[in-house]
């Protein structure tokens, strides 16, 4: 039962919440703006409900309280947030929202407002919508900003969208939001994405891990107290002011650890982080951080390899930190975190605590570089959508290497650049005319991978081209539409001389250049495009000798009316409808064209969604597959949902990975197990044995994942064996 009255009182209160945040900058008027912004939101949404059930005007008050409280942005952005769906879903126009709040505001909701409109043919609707998106970001960051918080507040209230929606915007949210945040520096943000997209596609190990980390609470809080007294202490003695705080890591990042490293959560060794914040001036900081290294590395033994020094070259997206993973009394690697307060709040809240910290007008920190280089992306894209994210996307999720010029200017590029990329980053032209190069003075080919400290020189010559191999070499977006560029212009260049010598032969020929003619050529070189063939006549894969008058004299076959009896099957397929809502998975239907993926090899009783290929085949994946992520971003128009049939008799196949202590007759008791008592068929076995312990790969043909877990729990019984899993 709907209380008018106490939705009214819920929604007071969340206003008010929201200005207490958002108090301690308030310029003169601002209050006024975001109350009246505040109730532009309230009329505008007054009868509309959000699929939970609740007022929606809920949803745009939390996306304004994310802004303030967790991002640090200030009023044009809590007031564009409190209108970011007034224009999408109401009467009102962009021009109306301009008027009474002014053009920042009115720019920024023109940049979230959603996009439709029709785009070309085999790029997506949503990667179109993300390039819009970032085409915003030469405007005004707080567009992506304001995005960001929209969807942390989608993903925390995803637990009311039907299943199907659940999958789309989880896999979204990992595609391109997480990594944004991550690349705008907020951690917070970044991890709580990552964590929420877990919990929707992979909910057993997500509730696994957690539970995990809930039972080793307490044991870890003590541990955190007995590991820093001497070090707090210390740190007295010296006079600092500080704070420290252990905090653990996201259940994602243990799981990235777990699957990474193949170990148990067990294993995990740095479930947690220490983190010393340090209260100095910003001249002191440097020195202040190593002081505290110092300290710290006078109780516990550092290990030399785990030392990141973040404080003299800052990330691209200007974290800073110095981080150090030390052993403790207790023979656990624990990571220690230091930093000043100025550096906590960059990594806290990223790009909207860079204009607190900006020193004068000409300094321009990594994250605005970075943020050029996008604009500069942007601009030089010509590509389709979906090759203009796969690009952005590679630029997003990246470690970076530190190299030099000849002169002994610092450049930073993506990690596994290569010299090609290097050459394309000093200049587009340099690129394309790249020979080679000498790296710390040593002749090295074009795809020489760079390293840390490297200083590289770039040799040219006039004659050289890019070739479609340069492709495989670059990293950077730069590079590669550059590169892309390059090629479409040969390739259109040889096109034009294609068509000229075709023009010539058919002349010779005396026949005429028209479609027709054209359709039979193309159909005989079996060729898909008339530039295709045109290209080929240039590039000598076809010889115009081989044009001959039979060619165009040849009566073709009348094709037959009748349908084959595969689209037939399609036909009767449509009538059931089985594509636009629910495919049934062994079901004995002939007719249905599925496949299971090998990315990640489904078996009855997992989550399974299905994905329309190219050839009207449907494969199935499992919702935690790796590429589920880019197909439901991408293609979301093209997932089918799909559940498992209850029908036993079908056997899939999975594979099990085994670590034991080696003993006579091991083997044996795991092959009886297999074949005895599950009657389960063995396809495969390889075991590798050393130092007395052995590994290995089984594959068996199991009914579902009931079946499998079973077979693994029993497996996990037997004498001398330490660890069975599931492997894709």
């Amino acid at each position: 039962m709907i209380d008018p009255e106490a939705e009214r009182k819920e929604i007071l209160r969340l206003y008010r919440r929201l200005l207490r945040h958002a108090k301690p900058f308030l310029k003169d008027n601002d209050a006024k703006i975001i109350k009246k912004a505040f109730n532009t939101s309230v009329e505008a949404h007054k009868d509309m409900r959000r699929k939970s059930g609740e007022p929606y005007i809920y949803h745009p008050i939390a996306v304004a309280q994310i802004a303030v409280e967790e991002i640090g942005l200030g009023t044009t952005s809590i007031v564009a947030a409190l209108l970011h769906d007034v224009v999408e879903d109401t009467e009102m126009e962009i021009e109306d929202v301009e008027r009474d709040f002014g053009p920042s505001v009115a720019r920024i909701i023109e940049g979230l407002t959603k996009i439709s409109g029709v785009f070309d043919y085999g790029s997506s609707q949503q990667a179109e919508n993300f390039r819009k998106m970032l085409l915003t970001l030469s405007d005004d960051v707080r567009v992506i900003l304001v995005k960001l918080a929209d969807r942390l507040h989608n993903m925390r209230t995803l637990d009311s969208m039907p299943r199907h929606k659940q999958l789309k915007i989880a896999s979204e949210t990992m595609y391109l939001y997480a990594p944004l945040a991550h690349r705008l520096g907020l951690y917070a943000i970044k991890s709580e994405l990552e964590d929420l997209y877990l919990k929707y596609t992979d909910t057993a190990t997500y509730k696994d891990i957690s539970n995990k980390i809930r039972q080793t609470r307490s044991a870890r809080s003590k541990f955190i107290k007995d590991f820093i007294a001497p070090i707090e202490e210390e740190l007295d003695k010296h006079g600092f002011k500080f704070n420290i705080k252990g905090r653990p890591k996201s259940i994602y990042s243990i799981l990235k650890k777990i699957k990474k490293q193949n170990i148990s959560f067990e294993e995990v060794y740095d479930l947690f982080a220490i983190r010393i914040t340090l209260d100095v001036p910003v001249e002191n900081e440097k020195a202040a951080c190593w002081q505290v290294y110092s300290i710290i590395t006078d109780f516990y033994q550092p290990n030399p390899d785990r030392l990141r020094d973040w404080v003299n070259t800052p990330k691209a997206n200007g974290y800073e930190s110095l981080h150090t993973t030390v052993m403790s009394k207790s023979g656990q690697w624990v990571e220690v975190q230091i930093r000043t307060k100025r550096m906590d709040e960059i990594a806290e809240r990223g790009y909207a605590a860079h204009w607190k910290y900006k020193d004068g007008p000409g300094s321009e920190s990594g994250l605005e570089q970075w943020i050029n280089k996008v604009r500069d992306m942007l601009e030089n894209n010509t590509g389709n959508a979906l090759e203009f994210m796969d690009e952005f996307r590679k630029n997003l999720f990246v470690e970076e290497v530190f190299v030099f010029t000849p002169k002994g200017e610092l450049i930073i590029l993506p990690d596994k650049a290569t010299a090609l990329d290097f050459a394309f980053e000093i200049h587009s032209q340099i690129g394309l005319q790249c020979l080679g190069a000498k790296v710390n003075q040593k002749l090295v080919p074009l795809s020489y991978r760079l390293y840390n400290g490297d200083q590289v020189e770039i040799l040219t010559s006039q004659k050289q081209k890019p070739n479609e191999e340069w492709l495989n070499y670059a990293v950077t977006s730069k590079a590669r539409a550059r590169i892309k560029e390059a090629l479409r212009e040969e390739r259109k260049h040889k096109t034009e001389q294609g068509k000229i010598l075709l023009d010539k032969r058919l002349s010779q020929l005396k026949i005429a250049d028209n479609q027709a003619n054209l359709n039979k050529l193309m159909a005989f070189f079996n060729v898909p495009s008339v530039h295709d063939l045109h290209y080929r006549l240039a590039t000598g894969h076809i010889d115009s000798k081989n044009i001959k008058e039979v060619i165009f004299t040849a009566t073709a076959e009348k094709g037959s009316s009748t349908l084959d009896p595969k689209s037939f099957d399609r036909e009767v397929q449509k009538i059931r409808g089985v594509n636009s809502d629910m495919l049934v998975i062994g079901e004995n239907t002939s007719n249905m064209n599925y496949k299971i993926a090998s990315c990640c090899n489904p078996i009855p009783g997992d989550d399974v969604f299905g994905f329309e290929t190219g050839d009207e085949d449907i494969e199935i994946h499992r919702t935690n597959c790796q590429r589920a992520i880019e197909l439901m971003s991408n293609y979301g128009n093209r997932v089918v949902r799909a559940k498992w049939t209850d029908q036993k008799e079908l056997a899939f196949l999975a594979g099990i990975r085994i670590k034991g202590t080696d003993r006579v007759g091991l083997v044996n008791d795991l092959t009886r197990i297999i074949s005895n008592s599950l009657r389960v068929n063995m396809r495969s076995i390889t075991i590798d044995s050393h130092d007395g312990i052995f590994e290995g790969n089984i594959m068996v043909f199991v009914n579902d994942t009931g079946h499998l877990d079973k077979l693994i729990q029993r497996m996990g019984k037997v004498n001398g064996i330490l660890t069975v899993e599931r492997f894709d």
